[in-house]
């Protein structure tokens, strides 16, 4: 009974009633049955009786109750959203905007991918140059992308010393993964000569952090629609959840939870701690390489949302981006 109200709920958006459920479909018991299971269903706290209708609306935990069932259900997935392949080699960020775009308009909702963080990668370069006296930029090119970061220094910069800095750090870390004690090692050698460490103490943040300000970390497609759902669903903080996306920074902390998760995560409704997310849903997975999550695929949309449908998408999303990561990575 819980799995129709939801199903018809999700799909028309106005409340269902015992007699028009008596009337669609063949349960083989009496319309007062039906009008008792609804009640035992509202006091279980599952559905809620909106006082403008006869019918009655799924609550977050009625949502939760059926999602937790069709999780353990195995059921025919939905197509994969494609990922460019032969392109996305070379450019494995436009791939991932491009996949994001293409969950959002297969879901109708917002959909969000994350990169590969820069200390899940394996280092294939480094770039150090000297841009003006004080300026350097760091090139990393790692087996997930390449990052860009820019440093300003007290003084001039001897260019010599960022050609050491260039030359000793692909000595020491080509082929080894950020993030591990061995890549922490270079920084800490006992061999630096003082100006030698000083400058790479400088430059040592774009080897282990995400800069605060890079929106490269996250690819957002179909704000617009999410806005629209919400919208036609009466839901508030519309202008929070706006600048929530525009911060697209804080969204990387939200998904973090995810992240280290196996199998589809979940958050719905009041399970979401942000208040002005608590009409929405979060439904994601992860995609990665060799046991190793690397980023995470979600879609963000109003609690009413096809469960079934974008579980299947996100599902499928994720595991097309881990094969195609498991022939570059």
């Amino acid at each position: 009974m819980l799995r129709v109200v939801v199903e018809e709920y999700i799909a028309s958006g106005a409340p269902v009633g015992s007699r028009y459920l008596s009337e669609r479909f063949t349960f083989g018991v009496a319309a007062s049955t039906i009008r008792n299971d609804l009640a035992d269903l509202e006091d279980m706290g599952m559905l809620a009786h909106p006082h403008t209708s006869a019918g009655r609306v799924p609550t977050d935990e009625g949502y939760r109750h059926y999602v937790d069932v069709i999780l353990g259900e195995r059921r025919e997935a939905p197509p994969a959203v494609a990922v460019d392949r032969d392109r996305a080699r070379s450019e494995i960020d436009d791939a991932l905007r491009e996949t994001a775009d293409a969950l959002s308009r297969v879901t109708e909702l917002l959909a969000v991918i994350s990169t590969p963080a820069v200390t899940t990668s394996t280092v294939r370069h480094i770039e150090i140059l000297s841009l003006q006296p004080r300026l350097v930029m760091v090139i990393i090119t790692t087996s997930g992308q390449v990052t860009k970061r820019m440093f300003t220094f007290a003084g001039a910069v001897d260019e010599g010393l960022a050609e050491f800095a260039r030359v000793y750090l692909n000595e020491r870390l080509v082929g080894v993964q950020l993030g591990t004690r061995r890549a922490a090692g270079a920084f800490e050698s006992l061999d630096l000569r003082p100006k030698e460490r000083a400058f790479l103490d400088t430059v040592r943040s774009a080897f282990e952090t995400l800069a605060p300000g890079d929106v490269e970390g996250l690819h957002l497609g179909g704000t617009s629609r999410l806005l629209d759902n919400l919208t036609r669903e009466g839901a508030g903080h519309l202008n929070e959840v706006l600048e929530m996306l525009e911060q697209r920074y804080n969204l990387l902390e939200l998904l973090s939870e995810a992240l280290r998760e196996d199998g589809v995560f979940l958050r719905i409704g009041h399970e979401m701690t942000p208040p002005s997310l608590q009409a929405c849903s979060l439904v994601a997975a992860n995609y990665g390489v060799a046991n190793r999550n690397l980023g995470t695929v979600s879609v963000l949309g109003p609690t009413r949302m096809d469960y079934q449908r974008v579980i299947g998408a996100v599902r499928a999303t994720a595991d097309s981006l881990s094969t195609y990561l498991e022939e570059i990575w």
